[in-house]
């Protein structure tokens, strides 16, 4: 299933599944026997579950031209984005002049970014005062459904609710200046991330499963020219590997995201600048995932 969050006819914040040309309203059509929220679903999902089974070939209650999709998870509980592509982070570190650190082959590395900014599909986002080196960054995420410490690679799928396309912007020259002092990203990560179109359920991607990780091809355009192209079976650390060690001592709960880092070239920062400029005001940025659907935003 794919589920969304979306504002209705009316602008009231609702939720569901998408079906067809529209969208379910999961609490309107169970009369309240589903949640208002996908936040609510996924804290409670097994209780949940049964009740979507008896409702999910329920006919759209709105067509999508007629509703505002937000971010399908627009309140996640925290958000944890490694990096865990080697040819991004190859590329990143030679473009900075700095050589490959080796203690990233000895564990999935990640930073805490703001949870609080999570914007959805067709979204404007506003480019930082006094930043002039705005960039995208391909990226899928997974989104924790259940509560678990410690937690095995091999264990991980049992904890994964669902997958989604993630746009980590970056604001490069804060960044460059905050990572000199060996602590960050911070303000270069701190303005918006971008999630959707869809939180798509474990089952959507079966076909596209090799081993613990997924083919599925990954583009971004800006202004309707390809610039990154990428597949996430290339990623070095499994999902799996990535919950293990950020369950280390530590619990995760449901509703947490947990972004894969960017795809090798899926950012201007590695295809650099004689490729394509930094994004400025008026750019159109589009992600695509297949399996994942297509995210767009238009800087401001």
């Amino acid at each position: 299933m794919k589920f969304t969050t979306f504002l209705d006819p009316e602008g009231k914040l609702c939720a569901g599944w998408v079906s067809g040309d529209g969208v379910v309203d999961m609490n309107l059509v169970s009369e309240g026997s589903l949640p208002g929220s996908i936040r609510e679903l996924i804290e409670k999902f097994e209780e949940y579950e049964q009740i979507i089974q008896r409702y999910k070939n329920e006919s759209p209650t709105y067509l999508k031209k007629d509703i505002t999709r937000i971010a399908p998870l627009p309140n996640p509980s925290s958000f944890r984005d490694f990096v865990a592509f080697e040819t991004h982070v190859k590329n990143a570190t030679a473009r900075s002049g700095d050589p490959m650190a080796q203690e990233w082959y000895e564990m999935p590395i990640f930073y805490f970014s703001n949870h609080h900014v999570m914007k959805g599909p067709d979204e404007q986002i506003p480019r930082p005062q006094q930043c002039v080196k705005l960039d995208y960054e391909l990226e899928m995420a997974c989104v924790i459904g259940k509560k678990g410490e410690n937690i095995k690679a091999d264990e991980a799928e049992d904890y994964i609710f669902g997958y989604t396309i993630l746009n980590d912007w970056s604001a490069r020259d804060f960044q460059a200046k905050e990572m000199k002092v060996h602590l960050g990203p911070a303000k270069g990560k701190d303005f918006a991330t971008s999630i959707g179109p869809y939180l798509v359920t474990k089952e959507e991607l079966v076909a596209y499963r090799q081993g613990d990780k997924f083919n599925l091809e990954m583009t971004a355009t800006v202004n309707g020219k390809v610039l990154s192209r990428g597949n996430f079976k290339d990623i070095y650390y499994s999902f799996g590997q990535m919950i293990e060690r950020a369950s280390e001592g530590v619990t995760l709960f449901p509703g947490d995201i947990i972004g894969s880092g960017t795809v090798g070239f899926g950012c201007i920062l590695e295809l650099g600048t004689d490729i394509h400029r930094w994004l400025e005001p008026g750019d159109e940025v589009e992600l695509e995932i297949r399996g994942l659907g297509q995210l767009r935003n238009k800087v401001v």
